[in-house]
């Protein structure tokens, strides 16, 4: 009788003890979710869905997180944001995303050119441009054709930034304009005394009056709530169109899907109209 019970308890040890390799977290199933229906990633953890989008972008994009995420429970966004020139780069040179949303169609195009995308650039906001002026205004600006004036300190970003190339547009258009000098672009273009990584680096600087002004987007412009403003007269106005990819190299491909359909819904765009966007038409 001794030896059944010994026998007996070292069964029931064996039977505990397989019981025990998995964490407390939710379990997962046979098709990559979790006990509870969202989508898990390989580790069994969330999914994490890599957004790499425009620096003007960030404000709608953190509030477009929590309604994607409350609809697909599982997935958290994690953003990237910076100028779309740099982002575009590093996509070409591997880095890990799921979606790109650029602040222009031509650097989403590129990466669809290149066959890196699973869709065609597809525009999905618009936005405006406004000149903005250090706080208190000290240099006295007026209009925008104040901003040939010599010895005024003008800030843009680098030459392939998308702000920078929508900001030579709307100069060249200035110049065309009743009342402006025929060397109005040139003189404008001495006066910048300062190239920034992105649109939020522009704003920065004329914040703190290290600038005189800098020509942004409307929406940054709004956000920021330090800088003075001046209209860009309709004649001259340039309108900026975001585009948006999901990617090849992305591991979550249908939650990318998802969140490119999102920007372009009923939802996606009533929150970027309350960020000031505008709608990228047709």
């Amino acid at each position: 009788m001794l030896v059944l019970a010994l026998l007996v308890a070292a069964c029931t040890g064996v039977g505990a003890g397989t019981s025990g390799g998995k964490s407390s977290g939710a379990a997962e199933t046979s098709g990559g979710s979790t006990a509870g229906g969202g989508p898990a990633s390989a580790s069994g953890g969330p999914v994490e869905l890599t957004v790499f989008a425009a620096a003007s972008l960030k404000g709608a994009f953190d509030r477009l997180a929590s309604t994607f995420e409350a609809a697909h429970p599982g997935v958290k966004v994690v953003f990237s944001y910076d100028a779309s020139s740099t982002l575009r780069t590093q996509i070409e040179l591997g880095a890990p995303a799921d979606v790109f949303a650029s602040a222009d169609m031509t650097n989403a195009q590129a990466l669809s050119a290149a066959n890196l995308t699973t869709t065609p650039a597809q525009a999905f906001a618009g936005n405006g441009l406004v000149v903005i002026l250090a706080p208190g205004n000290p240099a006295r600006l007026t209009s925008p054709l104040d901003l040939a004036r010599p010895g005024i300190k003008l800030v843009t970003a680098g030459p392939n930034v998308p702000i920078s190339r929508y900001t030579v547009q709307a100069i060249a258009n200035l110049a065309r304009q009743p009342g402006y000098p025929a060397d109005y672009e040139a003189a404008v273009s001495a006066n910048i005394v300062s190239r920034e990584d992105n649109v939020k680096g522009i704003v920065t600087k004329v914040e703190l009056g290290e600038a005189d002004a800098g020509i942004v987007y409307l929406t940054d412009a709004t956000a920021s709530g330090k800088v003075g403003t001046l209209q860009v007269p309709a004649a001259a106005q340039v309108l900026a169109t975001y585009g948006v990819v999901a990617l090849k190299a992305s591991s979550h491909p249908a939650e990318a899907a998802a969140f490119v359909a999102m920007l372009r819904s009923p939802a996606g765009q009533q929150i970027l109209a309350d960020f000031g966007f505008v709608p990228a038409g047709p």
